[in-house]
């Protein structure tokens, strides 16, 4: 009879002792998973605003369309202007840049590059751009606007998002909860349709 009791304490303390350390390991394996999934989403933030940054310069505001975004990168040209000559020395400070081209000094030229190409490589998987990592193929979402500054100042912005229930589809529910306590958005978002923060992204 002893014999089994200490048979089953031990079985007991085994048990209690692999919960003991499960409970610890977990917190910190959930942890580990959320900063490798969240270090992939904020390079893909990045590259959304990489692509709307160029979407502006090209056509003077954002675009709250993934299609649209995709498709600019995919198909569209970025200018690329250049010039070849230079005053020559002993007429610097005498004529002007503009004089310089008039006369035939400075010839400026105009060059298209691929947008790809330009922003990211031939090789950059383009039309995965739009979906969420670890997320079983949700979209971003991302909207466009234009709000007011203190000095009146009327500015284009744009913002995506992406919610940690999605970013963390697949981990402990409960953990992703607690996680989400406190924070104003419960996720990684880059730009903001509510005030002028230049693009920038709630991790930085």
């Amino acid at each position: 009879m002893k014999k089994l009791i200490h048979v089953a304490l031990s079985v007991l303390i085994i048990v209690l002792g692999f919960l003991l350390v499960k409970s610890i390991m977990n917190p910190i394996k959930f942890k580990d998973e959320q900063t490798y999934r969240y270090d992939i989403v904020v390079q893909k933030l990045k590259d959304i605003r990489t692509a709307q940054n160029a979407y502006k310069d090209s056509y003077g505001q954002f675009t709250g369309s993934l299609d649209t975004l995709t498709n600019f990168v995919k198909f569209d040209s970025l200018k690329l202007v250049f010039k070849k000559g230079e005053i020559p020395e002993e007429l610097l400070g005498q004529i002007s840049e503009r004089e310089a081209i008039q006369k035939g000094m400075i010839i400026r030229d105009t060059l298209r590059i691929p947008v790809l190409d330009s922003l990211f490589g031939k090789s950059y998987p383009i039309d995965s751009l739009r979906f969420i990592p670890f997320s079983n193929g949700v979209e971003f979402r991302m909207t466009q606007g234009e709000v007011v500054t203190g000095s009146k100042l009327k500015v284009k912005v744009f913002e995506a998002k992406a919610p940690s229930k999605y970013i963390l589809l697949g981990l402990n529910k409960q953990m992703i909860i607690n996680y989400n306590d406190g924070w104003d958005y419960p996720g990684l978002m880059v730009g903001s349709i509510e005030e002028a923060n230049n693009s920038a992204g709630n991790w930085e």
